[in-house]
């Protein structure tokens, strides 16, 4: 089951050495892709306006990268908060079904109402707010983790 990530906005070392880490150990499991989209500059001053602008921006060049078959589960505050065991379940129903897997990460501002809109779950990482190049780390880790469950080995609980 192919997996892709698209996210908003490029990382920096060390976070960028610690995906590519998690990248380089999922590359036994399954094919992943990764996808970053430019995120937008922000004013200084962001008005409500501005804001939703620069979502809209960041979550049309996300939803380019998605295809109409695709499973799009959207990281965001109102999603699940499943634990690893759980995660690795749904997975492998997802594998299971044949659907391509798309995790998508938005920029600061978080995600385009239409983006959330095509999304299909949506996950939440923590109830703490991190910053999304932090997100992609932690999904990139709950990823390998997944694999290591559904391949029956040892995980550290």
């Amino acid at each position: 089951m192919p997996v892709t990530i698209v996210a908003v906005g490029r990382m920096g070392e060390p976070l960028a050495a610690a995906a590519r880490e998690y990248q380089k150990r999922l590359s036994r499991y399954d094919k992943l892709t990764v996808i970053e989209v430019p995120d937008q500059r922000e004013p200084a001053n962001l008005s409500p306006a501005l804001m939703e602008q620069v979502m809209q921006r960041e979550g049309q060049q996300i939803l380019r990268h998605i295809r109409p078959g695709d499973h799009v589960a959207a990281l965001c505050i109102q999603g699940e908060s499943p634990n690893s065991e759980t995660f690795a379940q749904r997975l492998r129903g997802l594998r299971d079904g044949g659907s391509p897997v798309v995790f998508v990460i938005g920029g600061s501002l978080g995600l385009a109402p239409e983006v959330l809109a095509r999304a299909d779950s949506k996950l939440s990482l923590s109830a703490l707010t991190m910053p999304h190049q932090l997100a992609r780390v932690v999904l990139l880790e709950q990823i390998y983790r997944a694999f290591k469950i559904l391949s029956g080995e040892r995980y550290h609980k």
